[in-house]
């Protein structure tokens, strides 16, 4: 969902005349195979060389920074061939601008905006720096040897103690005294298009030491370089970037940011003043928009609100595949009841889901649960609260209190910081850890009641926003009925079209 005071950072698209997309298809037929052929070529041959730095050392000594004849020796053939894999791309030259800090100066180099892999190129200016990268990426062909080969800082996603030491040994090593090389690492955390620049996220501000921003630009006539979540797939900007008789780039190294007291002490502060310092050199505005887990998101009043609502998402591929508004309405009750008292609880694989659905075809299934989590499984309460909320078959107040009395455990009449958090999650379809201003809000009296999380949701201006963009049908109006509940649950209150597609029936 885009936002009214900047634009959506999280979709690309490459704009070609139809002059310009003839002469890329001819130009492409040629270029590419040969490009692709000769950056392959450039790529075998780094291969052994790279295993052959670390090759014959114990564990130990790998856990040190190489020196030496194993540094002066390897490190400037690799450097070459890695530039002779982006010159046979077409990145014939790279301009660079400013100077580049040494070691002492800044320990680590936070580039933006990031665009798309190709960004690797900046390597290269900055002489091969040492990069964090998924530990996954380590059995990849060619990549697994450079990530050795660089002594890359590893981190796996789906492992909280591996993200625990790769910021131990990332702290270490900014920590080093010049004991370890240069870092390199890309704040935003993921590509965009580079309308703007997204929150950077703090890994590379947590030591609290200097920094040097550094800026990328790609002033070509044509923009084919960037890669995105949605938009542009990867595959045709290799075709397109390929297809150009040459591609240009340029690297600027701003001066050296050296943090104050509090933003010592503070790595959100820090990282949020050199994103605004970067911003205003690119010509862009600093947002709040940033990815969480596999999703963009926009963080309002400490809110993870998703920019591609999986409710919304998953109403329409239901819609898509024949489900019109009863058989949503039956499916949604279906989910509710294994949610409620006695249920079999709210996970559920996407075979389940299948079945609740009435779908004969698993696959939509499994999309949905893509919405909402990283595997073919799904918390089925998200998927009701934030399909029924943009749905129309029920208004936000009998909605609300259908979950205030579901994450209400206890029955006490009140929900804790984290019953809260649990209850914004379904709602919004994303799981949130950002809810404390939202609960002092509404815990003013004393205890969060489902009447004062509705006041400050329908009231507040910060939250009322949240509602009327992220909880409401489109195209419905913005007023909040009260609405009655049946057997426990909440009633249909708005109405069905005669042709059985869902509609927002008007007060």
């Amino acid at each position: 969902m885009e936002r009214d005071d900047y634009p959506n950072p999280f979709i690309t698209e490459v704009k070609l005349t139809r002059v310009r997309r003839i002469r890329g298809i001819i130009l492409g037929c040629i270029l590419v195979p040969l490009r692709i052929t000769l950056a392959a070529i450039f790529f075998l041959i780094m291969w052994p060389i790279a295993r052959l730095r670390l090759a014959g050392l114990s564990q130990e000594e790998r856990s040190r920074p190489v020196t030496g004849w194993r540094r002066w020796f390897f490190h400037p053939i690799v450097w070459s061939l890695s530039r002779a894999v982006f010159f046979s791309l077409g990145f014939l030259w790279v301009r660079v601008k400013g100077r580049r800090a040494n070691l002492k100066e800044a320990p680590v180099l936070v580039v933006a905006p990031h665009s798309s892999f190709l960004d690797m190129l900046v390597l290269c200016p900055t002489q091969l720096a040492t990069v964090v990268s998924r530990s996954e990426n380590t059995s990849l062909p060619v990549i697994g040897a450079l990530l050795e080969f660089n002594q890359s800082v590893l981190v796996s996603r789906k492992d909280p103690e591996s993200r625990k030491k790769a910021v131990a040994e990332l702290i270490e090593r900014l920590t080093s005294k010049g004991y370890w090389p240069q870092m390199l690492m890309f704040p935003e955390g993921t590509t965009t298009n580079g309308r703007s620049l997204i929150k950077f996220k703090p890994g590379a501000f947590l030591a609290g030491v200097p920094v040097q921003p550094v800026l990328l630009r790609y002033p070509n006539k044509v923009d084919t370089v960037r890669w995105a979540y949605n938009g542009t797939t990867w595959k045709e900007v290799v075709w397109h970037t390929t297809s150009q008789l040459y591609t240009n780039m340029t690297v600027e190294f701003l001066p050296v940011y050296n943090p104050s007291e509090e933003e010592k002490k503070d790595p959100g502060l820090y990282a949020d003043n050199v994103q605004k310092l970067m911003a205003k050199a690119l010509g862009v505005p600093a947002t709040d928009y940033v990815m969480e887990g596999r999703l963009p998101v926009s963080l309002q009043g400490g809110l993870s609100l998703p920019v591609y609502s999986p409710g919304r998402k998953a109403l329409s591929l239901l819609r898509k595949n024949g489900l019109g508004a009863e058989e949503v309405k039956v499916a949604l009750n279906r989910m509710l009841d294994r949610c409620g008292p006695g249920g079999q609880g709210s996970k559920a694989s996407a075979d389940e889901l299948a079945s609740i659905l009435s779908l004969a075809d698993k696959q939509p299934a499994v999309d949905v649960c893509g919405f909402y989590s990283k595997d073919e499984t799904v918390d089925l309460s998200q998927v009701y609260f934030s399909v029924s909320a943009v749905s129309g078959l029920t208004s936000f107040s009998a909605l609300l209190h259908s979950a205030f009395t579901m994450f209400d455990r206890d029955g006490k009449g009140s929900l804790s910081a984290e019953e809260l958090s649990d209850l914004m999650g379904a709602l919004l379809g994303h799981p949130q850890h950002g809810v404390a201003a939202l609960y002092a809000e509404a815990s003013r009296q004393g205890r969060l009641t489902e009447g004062s999380l509705l006041k400050v949701l329908t009231t507040h201006p910060t939250y009322q926003r949240v509602v009327n963009e992220y909880l409401h049908p489109e195209g419905a109006e913005s007023g909040l009925p009260f609405t009655t509940l049946t057997n426990g649950k909440a009633e249909n209150n708005n109405g069905l079209s005669l042709n059985g597609s869902l509609h927002h029936k008007e007060e």
